[in-house]
């Protein structure tokens, strides 16, 4: 099958493992199997025991045009240790639906079926596309083994928002088989754009800085532009790696993300990763400030005033110039006054090679699908007008490109 197919195709030659899980988006998987056929992949299937419940293997295996697998004990193939076979076959293995019980399996290592096996047996990229009733992806323990899974570098596509089987509305839905067949092209295809081959490190959302064991510092950021503009920026061929404070938003696809939660954990990783970057952003509303002492037990409510010593939290962007002046780097502005005054100052004095600024408060940029940013260069500036997030950031990758290009010809 795959000797016919052109190899213009954006998965030509590349073998796609597809586990199919117990849910009602089970159906939506036989469309995916055709989207990925149609991109240029070859799959194969892998259904746990509940998904027979919602789709029958037949489907699958007229599709995909090779036998269904489903048991880890088949005398058929296990002679010859099958499953192992199977787990160094694909380029990539692709749960979709993927079920809370095999979510949980993956984060904690599980392998008591063919799928939970193959997950854990394999050393190939994984994707999974999480669909289940809404509170069961609220759950804490659901919560955090996709923490878990997102730090392993496991690519989460989804879940969306929306009406579900059971009547309820909220997150919780499979993507749609072409955004899962995009996440997929996007971990896969050779990279193509004015960034392929370069690696870009960049930080996003608030952080978080503790009072007590139950209160810190933080800020409105959502994340949302800086997840935007990490998914823009690969979208242009580059490797990108977003180290995010803590946000509600699933890795955009094809980044390896790094969760922390302090402005220190945030300049640990992001000095782990500066010395081989190409370029660094610094989109994360980093706090200013952290408490000097952390109280051990939570701080009670004895008083009617109480205050707080606060001590500076290290500057990332002038800490990682200072280690790289060659670096390329680009700032972010968030201002209420003033922003051009105080945008420039802050890309000569931390010698940044752009800086991105926007207004906040009011309702503007914090907590918004939308924004507008002003960037300034030294001896130009350029004005992206109010518009979704996901079209400010690409216009501003572009800028990026632009201007990393000018500044290393050679490269």
């Amino acid at each position: 099958m795959s000797s016919a197919i052109s190899t213009d195709l954006p998965l030509a030659r590349r073998r796609i493992l597809l586990g199919v899980t117990g849910g009602i988006a089970a159906y939506k998987a036989a469309e995916l199997l055709r989207r990925l056929q149609d991109a240029g992949a070859e799959v194969r299937v892998v259904m746990t025991r509940h998904a027979h419940e919602f789709i029958t293997p037949m489907t699958f295996q007229a599709l995909s045009g090779h036998p269904v697998r489903s048991a880890l004990f088949d005398p058929a193939h296990e002679a010859a240790m099958g499953h192992i076979e199977l787990a160094r076959w694909p380029d990539l293995v692709l749960v979709a639906p993927c079920s809370a019980n095999t979510l949980a399996k993956a984060a904690l290592g599980l392998a008591d079926d063919l799928l939970s096996t193959l997950m854990l047996a394999t050393d190939k990229p994984l994707m999974l596309a999480p669909a289940m009733n809404r509170l069961m992806w609220a759950h804490p323990a659901t919560q955090a083994h996709a923490a878990t899974l997102a730090a392993r570098g496991v690519t989460l596509v989804g879940p969306g928002d929306g009406a579900q089987a059971c009547g309820e509305i909220g997150a919780g839905r499979m993507s749609e088989p072409e955004a899962i067949r995009d996440a997929v092209i996007a971990q896969l295809a050779a990279p193509t754009g004015p960034l392929a081959g370069k690696k870009v490190v960049l930080t996003a959302g608030p952080t978080r800085e503790a009072i007590d064991p139950v209160r810190f510092i933080t800020n409105r950021s959502s994340g949302k532009q800086g997840y935007a503009l990490a998914a823009a920026l690969r979208a242009l061929g580059a490797e990108v790696t977003l180290i995010s404070g803590p946000v509600n938003l699933p890795a955009p696809a094809g980044v390896t993300r790094i969760d922390v939660e302090t402005a220190e954990q945030m300049l640990a990783r992001a000095g782990e990763l500066a010395p081989s970057a190409d370029i660094f952003i610094g989109t994360a509303a980093v706090a200013d400030y952290r408490a000097a002492e952390v109280a051990v037990q939570k701080v009670k409510k004895s008083a009617d005033t109480l205050s707080l010593a606060l001590i500076r939290n290290p500057d990332i962007l002038a800490t990682l110039r200072a280690g790289r002046p060659d670096l390329f780097m680009v700032g972010f502005a968030a201002e209420t006054e003033r922003l051009a005054e105080h945008a420039r100052d802050k890309l000569v004095r931390k010698h940044l090679n752009l800086i991105a600024a926007n207004q906040v408060g009011d309702g503007l940029a914090f907590d918004t699908d939308d924004n507008a940013l002003q960037v300034f260069w030294s001896g130009g500036e350029q004005v992206i007008a109010r518009g979704p997030k996901a079209e400010v950031a690409r216009t501003l990758a572009g800028l990026i490109a632009h201007h990393y290009a000018k500044a290393t010809p050679a490269a």
